[in-house]
């Protein structure tokens, strides 16, 4: 028998649309329920967990500590109640297939899945673009059933190929000459972060963080626009930035890889799908499987 308490469907989809509407009013609407109806389902799911999930005033609602810790396990349940009923349904005769793109590859490989789709009538797709990190991580909860991520050379994959990397400048206004040398840069636990910090240490050079974001389009904008360095994958750069090399001071990084995992127990569906992408992506392998 089940030990723990259970939340209720509703009592899930009520707290997430207060969190992203702000609003217990809003939420109403969103869920075709009463105000008052969303309040009492609110308060039932935090006597449930013995805490305060929302903080409310007169003016607004926000999200407490502990709300925040609950809001994405009740998306993360409403999303799998939605792909268990795909998955018995009529509609999605073939299933559902997840998957994970890093961010420079979201618009690059549209054209690929929408073709894919267009055959596939009876699977329903359903793509995440994110950090390859973030990726991996959900990969390994078994919230996706496919990814391609950028990951250090020589891990598990399917398939890989060498990912191509280059410190890059603004052309109009370089950065390189200044010190402490301002860095465009992802966050921790981004993806090359550790890589640029480390080579620059090594050179005993003075840096500092001039522009972090986690958006790999944020950071070519702000590279191009003279606000630091980065490293960032080659297929990232635009006419308005200079390369760095060695002669510049930068040392070359090769220590990544474009890599793509699925399942041993993948479907059929997940194994048609990594195979083009695989093709696309011009990926060798197949290098050492994850069991997982």
């Amino acid at each position: 028998m089940n030990r723990y308490p259970m939340f209720t469907p509703q009592q899930l989809l009520s707290f997430v649309a207060v969190c992203e509407t702000g609003s217990f009013t809003r939420a109403g609407e969103r869920v075709f329920l009463s105000q008052s109806t969303v309040s009492q389902q609110v308060r039932r799911l935090e006597e449930v967990v013995g805490k305060a999930l929302l903080e409310r005033s007169s003016h607004q609602v926000e999200v407490t500590e502990e709300g925040k810790k609950l809001l994405g396990y009740a998306r993360r349940i409403i999303a799998l109640n939605g792909e268990a009923f795909d998955a018995l349904s009529d509609t999605w005769r073939d299933g559902v297939v997840r998957l994970g793109v890093p961010e420079d590859f979201a618009a690059a490989t549209t054209g690929l899945l929408a073709a894919f789709t267009r055959e596939k009538a009876q699977l329903r797709l359903d793509v995440t673009s994110g950090l390859s990190n973030d990726l991996r991580a959900a990969w390994g909860r078994e919230e996706l059933d496919v990814i391609l991520i950028k990951q250090p050379r020589g891990e598990k994959s399917r398939a890989s190929r060498p990912e191509p990397l280059l410190w890059l400048d603004s052309a109009a206004w370089p950065a390189a000459d200044r010190s402490p040398l301002p860095l465009v840069i992802f966050p921790l636990n981004g993806l090359y972060r550790e890589e640029m910090c480390q080579a620059l240490d090594r050179q005993e050079r003075h840096w500092r963080i001039g522009y972090s974001s986690a958006s790999l389009a944020a950071l070519v904008a702000a590279s191009a626009a003279g606000l630091g360095v980065t490293l960032l994958p080659a297929s990232c750069q635009t006419s308005a930035h200079k390369v760095l090399t060695a002669a510049d001071g930068f040392p070359e990084i090769d220590a990544f890889e474009l890599a793509l995992l699925y399942r041993d127990n993948a479907s059929e569906a997940v194994r048609e799908l990594a195979e083009r992408l695989k093709v696309f992506c011009g990926l060798g392998g197949p290098s050492e499987f994850p069991t997982g």
